[in-house]
């Protein structure tokens, strides 16, 4: 299954990408695409999938009998990067550097001295408005260099880095080039044609397998996206919707039209219930008889670093899906929602770990508790352990990615029953 993952990863090195690369797989599998902005028809026994700004992706499955909710698996295709602004090319002194950002909380110090790509969407001129063209430059296109130890004698001593100096990448020593027509070229297409862009630079390091683990860029979170969209191609019909969910900009916050926060799964899940037959009562009725499991990456104990780790929840990589606990609520998990995913797992014969966060280390937030803000759900946070999360190069364990597409897959084909004070009947 390793195998198969680093190619996803591979392919998908911006969202842009992800989407695209998983509507394929899904078309392949014969999932038929929709479009927001068109009517839907929908037949039992299909499966359809649908994309928003090209970043996000729902894909959903009606079964042959009436439904009583929906199963959803969310995770998230956008990872922490440098993302090149509209006039990119810095010409100065002997080199061209690419004016670049920070896109979410990144590890700075992994992305030196390695070499990078560029990749993602540009808006092309068309005969009667525009279109997209995904590009990907695949061959090593740029580098950040460190300063050297002998110029910065204080560079081990701890490092402040300044994203509009020390995180430039350099891209050509040819004063004369112009970046925008190499994107353009990797578009098929003139310079003259591009209108607007979205580029990142991304790692385009293969991952790889080594004892127990397995190392890649972008395990966080196309690790949980790829297991995910492995069950949900592969789980058995049962008396529910299953539905995946892939939202793009986690990493920034989520409050974009594309993202958690945004009414994406919401509009779907009202179109999907229109399209049956269903009045607003009827609808919601499904939806308090629906949950979401939302996955996304959790923190394994470092083995230079145990201190950071709660002692009590100190997930180890190969030891299985990880329940994620925050009294705040920046994870969903419950005692009612673990009830539940315990059960599956013990059913699908996967090990559960528990993390919370250091009590006087606060974390970052993801998926469950901001899509919960537009469909109030039953939900889980779920994730894998791993190593060194928003480095361009992360570390999980080699055995966790078959554990969750297991257990993802015993949650598609179940049906679920909610009782008002959060037991349920699962069948």
């Amino acid at each position: 299954m390793n195998k198969a993952l680093f190619d996803y990863i591979a392919a998908c090195p911006t969202p842009y990408h992800a989407a695209a690369h998983t509507g394929r797989l899904l078309e392949q599998a014969g999932y038929i695409r929709l479009s927001e902005g068109g009517r839907w028809q929908l037949e039992t026994g299909n499966g359809y999938y649908v994309t928003r700004n090209g970043s996000s992706l729902l894909a959903f499955r009606l079964p042959e009998r009436e439904f009583s909710g929906y199963m959803i698996a969310a995770a998230h295709c956008d990872s922490p990067c440098l993302k090149i602004r509209e006039n990119a090319a810095l010409r100065d002194g002997a080199y061209v550097r690419l004016s670049t950002e920070k896109y979410g909380g990144m590890l700075c110090a992994s992305w030196l001295d390695r070499p990078l790509s560029v990749a993602g969407r540009v808006m092309v001129r068309t005969a009667d408005g525009t279109a997209v063209r995904l590009v990907d430059l695949g061959d090593p296109a740029a580098l950040i260099p460190s300063v050297a130890i002998h110029m910065n004698r204080k560079a081990n001593d701890g490092m402040a880095y300044n994203p509009a100096v020390d995180m430039l990448p350099l891209y050509s020593a040819d004063r004369a080039c112009d970046f925008r027509a190499r994107i353009a070229e990797a578009a098929g297409i003139s310079g003259q044609e591009i209108l607007a862009s979205d580029l990142f630079v991304y790692n385009p390091q293969p991952g790889v397998q080594w004892d127990a683990f397995i190392s890649a860029p972008r395990l966080d979170d196309l690790q949980c996206a790829f297991a995910a969209l492995t069950a949900f191609l592969q789980a058995q019909p049962g008396g529910s919707v299953p539905v995946l969910c892939l939202f793009d900009n986690e990493e920034v916050g989520s409050q974009t039209k594309q993202g958690a926060a945004s009414t994406f799964l919401a509009d779907t899940l009202v179109r999907i219930g229109s399209c049956c037959g269903l009045d607003g009562a009827e609808h919601r009725r499904r939806i308090a008889n629906s949950f979401l499991v939302s996955c996304d990456n959790a923190h394994a104990v470092h083995p230079n670093h145990p201190e950071y780790a709660d002692k009590n929840h100190a997930p180890q990589m190969n030891g299985g899906v990880v329940l994620k606990y925050n009294a705040a609520q920046r994870y969903t998990t419950d005692a009612a929602s673990a009830a539940l995913l315990r059960l599956i797992c013990r059913e699908a014969q996967v090990p559960v770990q528990e993390y919370a966060n250091r009590a006087d280390l606060p974390g970052g937030s993801t998926l469950g508790n901001i899509s919960n803000t537009q469909v109030s759900l039953n939900a889980a946070d779920v994730g894998l352990a791993q190593l060194a999360m928003h480095s361009a190069f992360e570390t999980a364990g080699s055995a966790d990615t078959q554990y969750l597409a297991r257990a993802l897959e015993v949650f598609y084909g179940k049906t679920l029953q909610m009782n008002d004070d959060g037991g349920c009947r699962l069948f």
